[in-house]
């Protein structure tokens, strides 16, 4: 084996779809074995079997990281199975979707159960082996902890919540060696625009969707995402949309508010019900 993570043992929460499923193809790509974890079993587990070859192995367990005990059962099997972890991928999170008057306070708590406490669910199962082995910590957020947008507030929280725990985590381990990312994709072409509130796939796409132009290919995500955890990046922003919104909202936070105020607008969005 070669590569990057060659050798290493590399677990991801939500890896049966999306980004997930292209960060698992892509740290294998790079010399890594990996753990795969979904709640889908048919596709973690011909995902694992598809990455077990050329002297990498991949194993799959079926989980949900918004039970008790399932992301550690996950950490167990990569001990069990390669005796160490070096990374933990927790990517495992959907949107709600709908202004304020349209959603509920269930929503937003279904909304913090996973893309929040799912996430520390992750990294307390995970630290304990990853302070051996003096690893990586990688969270997939989104632009959205920088650039709250209506009919996104639920969603823009829970990724605020990821960014300052990146944040602090980040000096806190620090002194064990674990280095922390924070990973902040634009529009990237994975499922999350077909699915609803509570993750059912639609029989029609939604009516507004990102521009083609402003969409990332997943597996070009995917590089950039082991890239950042390999140079142990604090944070990482994908595609250059993202970084120019970004950039406008801490530097020119006026000028940004009127575009997106001007493109609700031609969009037909109505700002009051």
């Amino acid at each position: 084996m070669s590569g990057k993570f060659a050798g290493q043992v590399v677990l991801i929460t939500g890896a049966s779809s999306g980004i997930g499923e292209a960060t698992a193809r892509e740290f294998a790509r790079e010399g890594a074995h990996t753990v795969l974890m979904a709640r889908r079993a048919e596709l973690v587990e011909s995902l694992a079997g598809e990455l077990t070859r050329d002297g990498r192995r991949s194993v799959a367990i079926i989980g949900d990281v918004n039970r008790d005990g399932d992301v550690e059962r996950a950490v167990d099997l990569a001990c069990k199975e390669f005796g160490r972890l070096d990374v933990a991928v927790a990517n495992a999170g959907f949107s709600v979707r709908g202004r304020l008057v349209d959603i509920t306070l269930d929503d937003y708590r279904r909304q913090l159960e996973t893309n929040v406490f799912g996430v520390l669910r992750t990294i307390y199962a995970a630290l304990p082996e990853l302070k051996k082995t003096r690893g990586r910590i990688v969270l997939i957020s989104s632009w959205m902890a920088v650039i709250p947008t209506p009919g996104g507030t639920a969603y823009a929280m829970s990724k605020f919540a990821l960014a300052g725990l990146a944040l602090g985590l980040d000096h806190e381990l620090e002194p064990y060696g674990v280095s922390v990312t924070n990973v902040m994709p634009g529009f990237v072409a994975t499922e999350i625009y077909q699915v609803d509130n509570r993750g059912v796939r639609l029989d029609a796409p939604p009516q507004r969707i990102p521009p083609k132009w402003a969409i990332l290919a997943v597996d070009k995500a995917a590089r950039q995402i082991v890239s950042a955890a390999h140079r142990r990046q604090r944070v990482r922003v994908l595609t250059l949309y993202a970084k120019m919104a970004v950039f406008t909202q801490r530097h020119f936070p006026r000028l940004l508010r009127f575009g997106i105020a001007r493109a609700l607008k031609k969009a037909g969005y109505a700002t009051a019900p």
